[in-house]
């Protein structure tokens, strides 16, 4: 197909709409060739596409029938509609589509931490490169535990600050070695800290203390950290697709993913400003923990599963993020 002697037929047409959809006010006849240009330049990007997919020309028309659809249609659906299907199709799927890079880091920082807990634990000299003896005994017997104040000043500071932490692994995730830098200090950070507390025969204290908030705070930065590195893997292997529409996608499905975590990570703060510190049973708090980590999992296994067989993957829909241009490979 000749796209040249195509554009000259038809882009009266195309301007026509383009001008139409750009009117405030259209008339009975004008809504009426609004509709049906529509249907005809939707039938010029078809062909297009089919028999010569010129990438500026696919562009141009998606333009123009993406203007007149909203004009037709008028605005879209209520907000409330888009957050509960943000909330039920897209965060779950994100979420879904990472699982196994989730639970390898997982696995991985869980390693590196009780690692570095019976290195500490152990050694002497590692024990005491920490801190001095004296200081040791001030952070175990008080400074730990006090460090837990409840109230929700101390939540939202949690919360923020492991916000900030999860952002960090997600944003440098196209670095590679950012989101890995992250998770190996906060790994080496809890183990060094659980194995000072064992080596002063507080190990107990330490998991009672840690575990009622920091089942779902941990897993949080997990995931953040799978996150930027399956970003950084899709730049290296993109699959079928064209690397900068890989990353293009990957890239708002982290976004998604960015929203969903700090609303995790507001729910484990929660839980570390009003019952890691509270007078509770030390069961009871890690009861709640864990019933808080299995509502996560149940709700990224469940949703997120139908999600992803329903063909969501946390990326926004085609008319959201805009129109593939075709390339040809």
């Amino acid at each position: 197909m000749d796209i040249d002697a195509f554009t000259a037929v038809h882009a009266a047409e195309w301007d026509r709409l383009k001008e139409l959809s750009s009117r405030r006010r259209l008339d009975g006849a004008e809504s009426d060739e609004l509709v049906r240009l529509y249907q005809s330049v939707a039938t010029h990007l078809s062909t297009v596409r089919s028999a010569a997919p010129d990438p500026a020309l696919v562009t141009r028309l998606s333009d123009v029938l993406n203007r007149a659809r909203t004009r037709i249609a008028g605005t879209h659906e209520p907000a409330w509609r888009e957050v509960v299907r943000f909330a039920v199709v897209s965060l779950p799927a994100a979420f879904y589509r990472i699982r196994w890079w989730s639970h390898a880091v997982t696995a991985a920082c869980l390693l590196v931490a009780i690692v570095a807990g019976v290195y500490i634990a152990t050694d002497v000299d590692a024990l005491n490169a920490m801190r001095t003896p004296a200081e040791q005994e001030e952070y175990v017997n008080n400074a730990f535990a006090s460090y837990y104040e409840p109230g929700i000043g101390f939540a939202a500071v949690v919360g923020v600050n492991n916000a900030w932490i999860a952002a960090q692994a997600i944003g440098g995730g196209i670095t590679g070695f950012f989101p890995l830098m992250v998770l190996w200090q906060n790994a080496v950070q809890i183990g060094a800290t659980g194995g000072m507390m064992a080596a002063h025969g507080e190990l107990d204290l330490f998991l009672t203390l840690i575990a009622p908030h920091g089942l779902l705070e941990l897993t949080c930065i997990f995931v953040a950290g799978a996150a930027g590195l399956r970003l950084f893997w899709t730049l290296i292997d993109p699959g079928h697709r064209r690397r900068s529409v890989a990353m293009a996608a990957e890239g708002r499905a982290l976004i998604t993913m960015a929203i969903g975590l700090a609303a995790a990570l507001g729910v484990s703060a929660l839980v570390e400003g009003f019952v890691t510190g509270s007078a509770m049973y030390w069961w009871l708090k890690i009861v709640i923990g864990a019933i808080v980590l299995a509502g996560f999992w149940t709700y990224v296994y469940v949703l997120g599963r139908r999600a992803v067989r329903a063909g969501a993957t946390g990326d926004l829909a085609e008319h959201e993020a805009g129109a593939t241009v075709v390339t040809a490979g």
